[in-house]
């Protein structure tokens, strides 16, 4: 095979998002959105809703819409960016609840989809998405009789348990929603880690479903094995890859693997990055290129076939950490070129 295994767990997903439904008395829904952070939507929606989960957020409505074809009716589908302009007939047609964002997209859905669900985002200090508490205020009696299905705010610095913002923001969001009479939910994978104060009626964990930080105690989901295509001898002195930005200082034997940044791979990892041939650690040396990564396996006693980039011995966070970035990128940036595999 000349492209790489992805091997995606999900029982390892279902365990995840059970353990942190656990840590909270109130519902946990998973958000799915893109592509279930790279690992197959559908795939892993269906999982979870196989294990009880009833909501789904998703970023789009274009999304929504391909869940809701992957899930059939019944769960809920919330979109992250509310009801925009031209959204409508998909919202319709697809019975997604929009959450929406600002006075103009009100405006929008009540004006559409007078009869159909939706829910509120409140921007309680990250102003990045969702009504200020002041537009709230103002139009939260526009709609006599209308009840937002859920209303939700998005914490900032969740990672950080000791940042102060968290204890702001979650004194913002109660005192704002303290009357609402409706479902509320505040809390990612961060802030159910923050406690139950953070748990309100709903809790929508995302990379936490899916083996990443800051839930430490995660199983790991993702497994990625690269083909090795050719393997070279070097002499001292000579270079490889792009830029001769590697020499060898003894003589080496070098793997080319077939990946690249083409396949999530980012050209960052090659500054300190390592691959596994069974437990034995290897360099990645030179430049991470589009389709292929260079690798230094002298030390090894056999050629391998094949050495792992991801798994039991390497997680995305710990590869994003070589790369100076988050799993969240490595996570959703996993290519389409890989043959995927979701054993039982």
């Amino acid at each position: 095979m000349s492209s790489g295994t992805l091997t995606i767990d999900l029982n390892a997903i279902v365990a995840n998002w059970r353990a942190l439904d656990a840590m909270t008395a109130c519902e946990t829904a998973a958000v799915v959105k893109a592509d279930g952070y790279g690992l197959g939507a559908a795939e892993v929606a269906g999982a979870l809703a196989w294990a009880g989960a009833r909501q789904f957020f998703v970023a789009l409505a274009e999304e929504g819409a391909a869940l809701r074809r992957a899930l059939g009716p019944g769960p809920t589908i919330s979109v992250f960016s509310g009801h925009m302009a031209g959204d409508t007939d998909l919202i319709r047609a697809h019975a997604l609840v929009p959450m929406l964002n600002s006075v103009e997209q009100m405006a929008r859905h009540l004006e559409t989809l007078p009869e159909a669900a939706f829910g509120v985002q409140l921007d309680t200090g990250m102003n990045r998405l969702g009504m200020e508490p002041a537009e709230w205020a103002a139009v939260r009696d526009l709609a006599p009789g209308r009840t937002p299905a859920l209303i939700l705010s998005h914490l900032a610095c969740a990672d950080a348990p000791d940042h102060p913002m968290n204890a702001r923001q979650l004194q913002l969001f109660a005192e704002i929603t303290a009357e609402a009479g409706v479902p509320r939910s505040l809390a990612a994978t961060g802030g159910i880690l923050l406690g139950e104060p953070y748990h309100f009626d709903l809790t929508r964990p995302g990379i936490g479903v899916y083996g990443g930080l800051p839930f430490i105690d995660a199983h790991p989901v993702v497994a990625l094995d690269l083909p090795v295509i050719q393997i070279r001898d070097v002499v001292p002195g000579e270079t490889v890859g792009y830029g001769n930005t590697w020499s060898a200082a003894r003589p080496s034997r070098i793997a080319t693997v077939a990946a690249g940044y083409a396949d999530g791979l980012i050209r960052a990892i090659g500054r300190g990055a390592r691959v596994f041939a069974g437990d034995v650690p290897c360099r990645v040396v030179g430049r991470v290129s589009m389709d292929l990564i260079t690798v230094d396996v002298t030390d090894l006693p056999e050629p391998p076939e094949a050495l792992s980039i991801l798994g039991r011995h390497q997680s995305v966070d710990t590869l994003a950490e070589a790369a100076g970035t988050i799993g969240y990128e490595i996570l959703t940036s996993l290519g389409r070129r890989y043959s995927r595999s979701y054993p039982a």
